[in-house]
């Protein structure tokens, strides 16, 4: 009795997180007005919104965009948090914790209070270096290249990383570095994949640094083009739920493929 209790519990609840995920593919094969009716059958209109959204917007730059973005800052942010953490973990200085402890505490931070100084900083960089400028992909990557969250996740994992292997690597004659690149980076794939998913992920996503800083069509990334799809006189709901899902793919395709790594990354397992 009390494991059927147990089920019934999770099961509705289940039933209860999924309903918004089955009704966004549900509305995608529906015409507005069905789903203006709540109609909770999938329907026929799926290509019709599709071939509607392809015409209205241009969908395979957007992609392309929020690609571009997002990979660049997740290979860029792991690679430089990684090396932070490894240092402030693996080397001895009277000032490390000092500044460790300031860098924590630039988390507390609104990014209210640090967007208006960016966009002036940036501003001021579109006439004297353009290419970073505003309206370029550097102007979003550089505020987020490198966290506070993602160092402190580094640093907390390298404790588990044995001093041994930097020993042997000395020993064997390979430089800082080399020790960095070829011992301490396939030992901590289970970090770096569970860093990479986080920092993927919040790239994908990011809505309001993008909105402030790109200021063309050409550069839209996809939050920005279903913020643009819902602020529309007469928004098409199913154009709505099929960018949305659209949009939602590469973050479930890049999660469940290194999902056997995220539990022990972020756990702190090292393998």
């Amino acid at each position: 009795m009390k494991k059927v209790g147990s089920y019934l519990f999770l099961g509705f609840f289940t039933i209860l997180f999924a309903f918004p995920f089955y009704f966004m593919l549900v509305s995608m094969t529906n015409p507005t007005v069905e789903i203006m009716q709540g109609k909770l059958a999938p329907s026929t209109h799926l290509l019709e919104n599709w071939r509607n959204l392809r015409a209205t917007y241009d969908i395979g730059r957007v992609f392309m965009n929020s690609a571009r973005i997002s990979v660049l800052q997740t290979l860029f942010s792991i690679t430089i948090a990684s090396l932070a953490g490894y240092g402030f973990e693996i080397y001895q200085s009277r000032a490390k914790n000092v500044i460790f402890h300031v860098l924590l505490l630039s988390m507390m931070l609104p990014f209210a209070a640090t967007m208006i100084p960016l966009f002036r900083m940036f501003g001021s960089f579109s006439t004297t270096i353009p290419f970073i400028g505003l309206d370029t992909v550097a102007s979003v990557i550089l505020p987020t290249l490198s966290t506070a969250f993602l160092i402190f996740f580094f640093r907390q994992n390298t404790k588990m990383f044995s001093r041994s292997l930097i020993e042997a690597g000395r020993i064997d004659g390979l430089s800082e570095i080399g020790i960095f690149i070829r011992i301490y980076m396939p030992t901590m794939k289970t970090t770096y994949a569970a860093a990479a998913i986080i920092t993927f992920i919040n790239s994908w996503n990011s809505y309001l640094w993008p909105l402030i800083t790109l200021q063309t069509q050409e550069k839209q990334t996809f939050p920005l083009l279903i913020s643009a799809i819902g602020a529309a006189n007469n928004p098409d709901y199913g154009l709505l739920m099929l960018a949305i899902m659209v949009a939602t793919l590469p973050t479930m395709i890049v999660f469940f493929s290194l999902q056997k790594y995220f539990v022990a990354g972020m756990l702190g397992s090292v393998k």
